[in-house]
């Protein structure tokens, strides 16, 4: 696989849009252990360009768990959905935290938080920790 370099331009112009933050957690790359990444929301090997329609501000987990996924089965009704895409989709619409968990609230959202494992218990404690320090938005 190509290896793509964001330039640093871009990046600011990607992690300033998303206000610093995760556009899939909403972890603030302030309160993260590693920098956040320039995500290709379509991946590369699925022709995504790299231009700031198609880029998103991703920390390492989101990252990694999202890959290059484009789609998953939505956990409740058995069917081919969509991830969340941040440049078309409003985060509010897909998604809504009770208290540290974040719920999906369409087929979209409950997809993209099954395969990027958005509940996965340390991450839950982290946004949880975050909240009571008021560094993460509360539910």
């Amino acid at each position: 696989m190509t290896r793509i370099t964001i330039s640093p331009p871009l990046r600011r112009l990607v992690s300033a849009r998303a206000d610093e933050r995760c556009e899939y957690c909403l972890l603030p790359e302030a309160h993260s252990t590693v920098r956040h990444t320039v995500d290709h929301i379509r991946a590369l090997k699925h022709n995504g360009p790299t231009e700031p329609d198609n880029l998103a501000l991703a920390c390492t987990v989101c990252n990694r768990n999202k890959g290059s996924d484009i789609a998953t089965i939505d956990p409740e009704t058995q069917q081919l959905v969509r991830l969340f895409d941040p440049r078309r989709d409003h985060w509010s619409e897909h998604f809504a935290l009770d208290g540290a968990e974040i719920i999906g609230l369409t087929a979209i959202g409950r997809g993209t938080v099954a395969v990027l494992q958005l509940n996965e218990p340390t991450r839950v404690q982290h946004r949880r920790l975050l909240q009571e320090r008021g560094h993460y938005p509360a539910s």
